[in-house]
């Protein structure tokens, strides 16, 4: 498989060179200096294609061409962001850049409640704590309708755990929920972010499904047409928060997406933190069954905590609840296959290291240190080496 990793731009405290060091021969990136909805030219593509080949790597994947919230509400105002969306496809597509990682998160992308969390070794890392998260939602955001979505217990529960916070570490908790985590699309004040939830009142699960169709059908011929693959990412945690619903979070939605546009160009990032995050999910089974739809793959392993398994921490690459080498046997298979009948590459990047090591004294993104995504990297190659070795002994 290809090995990428993603890096944020000229402004990322870890350099290409770095990255080059690090044995991942590709860059998954975006340019995330231009706002959200607008068209992505071919001259700054092209400049920021440059700069990565001139670091010796390749401009593998995007990640993301963000989704304007107009589109997944269904405002009169979505038809000009969809045609802002399809030529960024075609302009990416004239550059030679032939996959796009997005998501159809409603507001925020991914959320945590905690952004370095210390581990037993020392090491930190992103960790979503259910309490913390309904101590937030209930009396610091103070949503409209939370109170019935939690049980007595739980509202005792995250009582005492604000009231055992001070004012630091409030405004770190609302900062850390809603101010905007590495690729957000959006940035939030606690009333701004208030405005924003009110504006879905009336989207539920059903209504923001058929909304993701219409984006679907209006983007997926286009890509298709200029030999873009599409991968869309999963909810980030899978399930319902803060009122917004989700629609791509476990099989049955992505076997959904998958109908809902029938193309070569219309697929996946499976991301295995994300669906991981689910006890009811298989990822190996899930591998196997969408093999080839997946056209990204964002390794990485969480773990469900005894406490409240809602609770969960990013684990070590190889540890945690996700059976990681049976993920990547079938990625492996999978790419066996491709190379057999002819098929796309399948690029993979280590997701959301723990910070260790010179990581805790550098400035770089929460969940995107230099060593903890090294020492990711070189684990995931390692099962895959391994897993082709004894495949090869069988035959």
């Amino acid at each position: 498989m290809e090995h990428t990793w993603r890096w944020f731009g000229p402004a990322d405290p870890i350099t290409l060179d770095e990255i080059r060091q690090t044995g991942a021969t590709g860059i998954v990136t975006a340019l995330h200096e231009i706002p959200n909805g607008e068209v992505w030219p071919v001259e700054a593509i092209e400049a920021r294609k440059r700069m990565i080949e001139a670091a010796g790597l390749s401009w593998s994947v995007v990640e993301s061409v963000p989704v304007h919230e107009a589109i997944k509400q269904g405002l009169p105002g979505r038809d000009a962001y969809i045609a802002a969306y399809q030529q960024t496809l075609r302009n990416l597509a004239a550059c030679g850049i032939d996959t796009v990682c997005y998501n159809f998160m409603p507001v925020l992308d991914w959320t945590r409640t905690d952004l370095a969390w210390r581990l037993p070794d020392g090491g930190l890392a992103l960790r979503f704590e259910q309490t913390a998260f309904a101590a937030f939602d209930l009396y610091l955001l103070a949503r409209p309708g939370a109170e019935g979505e939690y049980s007595d217990a739980e509202k005792a529960k995250a009582r005492d755990y604000l009231d055992g916070l001070d004012e630091v570490g409030r405004e770190r908790l609302v900062n850390t929920v809603i101010a905007g985590l590495p690729g957000a699309e959006e940035h939030y004040t606690l009333e701004q972010f208030r405005g924003v939830l009110a504006e879905y009142a009336e989207t539920d699960a059903e209504r923001l499904r058929e909304h993701l169709g219409d984006f679907l059908a209006a983007i997926v011929p286009v890509a298709e047409e200029v030999g873009v693959r599409l991968a869309i990412h999963p909810d980030d945690p899978p399930c319902p928060l803060l009122g917004l619903p989700r629609v791509v979070s476990g099989p049955e939605d992505v076997q959904w997406i998958l109908d809902a546009a029938p193309s070569p160009a219309n697929g996946l990032t499976l991301c295995t933190g994300s669906y991981g995050v689910s006890a009811d999910i298989d990822l190996v089974a899930m591998a196997e069954r969408f093999g080839p739809h997946i056209y990204f793959a964002h390794l990485r392993s969480t773990r469900r905590e005894a406490s409240d398994p809602r609770s969960f921490h990013e684990a070590h690459h190889l540890d945690g609840d996700v059976d990681m080498v049976g993920v990547i046997r079938a990625l492996v298979a999978e790419e066996c296959r491709r190379e057999r009948e002819g098929g796309p590459r399948l690029p993979l990047r280590p997701d959301h290291g723990h910070h260790i090591l010179d990581d805790q004294h550098r400035n770089t993104a929460p969940g995107y240190p230099l060593y903890g995504r090294l020492k990711g990297l070189a684990e995931l190659r390692g099962v895959e080496l391994t897993v082709r070795y004894l495949d090869a002994l069988t035959r």
